[in-house]
């Protein structure tokens, strides 16, 4: 297993280049105001991947990880330094070339020890690096449910319980289709792992742990909780809608119910990832950029993207800096807000 877990050290096509672009912030409502300096700048910090990255989590180490799935890679971005492929391949581990367009690993997060927790799409698993090493140990947490193989598990999140959420559609699969040949799972679903934190490193997934939470999205995709985890957000990609749930303390989700539709905005791009502030507003892309949203659901203004944005995370020491993954760049933008990091 080893091999998986190289760290190839070759720069990223013109990573290191950094450029800001002039002031595009879509205003929509004076709330916006607290959350954005008038004077805010998006930059690119990082350019030259390979068609779609995704997953950025910002680790305790100081820097950013990300995924560029067309290329099966995990790229780490360190401040002053730039890209270097951190992991390949990070996602599918066959020896035959992949028969889909995304082989690579998606979404990732921090449990509240630190260690960085990966949605493995074409690996079909949930897994965790015990440091942030790519030689660390790789403990599987999911790769099934009632004895089917997982579609291609595509973001996930920590509650603070110590269970894990994520969401499961088709997107890693060979053709992404609910008819695809090794689709096991009728449903494309969201599910809890109870326990996530604790799972002694190195021990095989505990099967019995896992519940199916949302069994009736067509393609459930980004998530995260509001800041006192009452509702959990998931954003909808083939409706290109975000839902609200409510959490209740067993950690069973109910009353699914239309929060933001997006649906009749013809701009590229739509809902993918997702994270909030500290104040409960939620930043997620859509189409012309990153969607911020209010608590109650107004969209309150758009962050302007020159690319199509996949995905957010905060990041540096006081959690205002707010990094975009977007098709073939990593864009940052210092907001007046604070996240809620995960």
């Amino acid at each position: 297993m080893a091999k998986h877990r190289l760290s190839l050290l070759l720069p990223i096509l013109a990573a290191i280049t950094m450029s800001a672009f002039s002031q595009d912030i879509q205003k929509l409502d004076p709330a916006l105001d607290r959350l954005i300096a008038p004077d805010a700048k998006l930059e690119r910090i990082a350019t030259g991947f390979n068609k779609w990255t995704e997953g950025p989590v910002w680790t305790r180490e100081g820097n950013l990880l990300f995924a560029e799935i067309p290329a099966n890679n995990i790229v780490q971005w360190i401040p002053g330094k730039g890209a270097t492929v951190f992991m390949h391949p990070s996602g599918y581990e066959g020896s035959e070339p992949y028969k889909g367009p995304e082989p690579g690993s998606n979404g990732m997060t921090l449990d509240p020890d630190g260690r960085v927790n990966v949605a493995g799409h074409a690996r079909r698993t949930v897994w965790r690096m015990e440091s942030v090493d790519p030689k660390a140990q790789i403990t599987v947490l999911a790769d099934s449910y009632q004895g089917k193989k997982l579609n291609s598990p595509n973001d996930l999140v920590y509650k603070s319980d110590g269970s894990l959420y994520f969401t499961d559609p088709p997107y890693g699969l060979p053709t992404q289709s609910d008819n695809d040949p090794v689709k096991e799972l009728q449903v494309n679903g969201v599910y809890r792992l109870v326990g996530a934190r604790q799972h002694k490193p190195g021990a095989p997934p505990e099967r019995d742990k896992l519940q199916l939470v949302i069994k009736d999205l067509a393609r459930p995709n980004g998530l995260a909780f509001s800041p006192d985890e009452k509702f959990l957000y998931v954003a909808e990609s083939g409706k290109k809608q975000w839902m609200r749930y409510r959490v209740h303390p067993d950690g069973s989700v109910t009353d699914g119910t239309l929060f933001l539709d997006a649906s009749t905005d013809p701009g590229d791009g739509g809902p993918d990832g997702l994270r909030v502030d500290t104040e409960g507003n939620i930043y997620g892309s859509g189409a012309g950029g990153v969607w911020i949203i209010s608590p109650e659901g107004k969209h309150i203004g758009t962050i302007k993207v020159p690319e199509r944005v996949s995905n957010v995370a905060w990041g540096d020491k006081d959690g205002k800096m707010l990094y975009i993954t977007a098709s073939t760049s990593l864009f940052r933008i210092r907001l007046k807000a604070s996240g809620v990091r995960n």
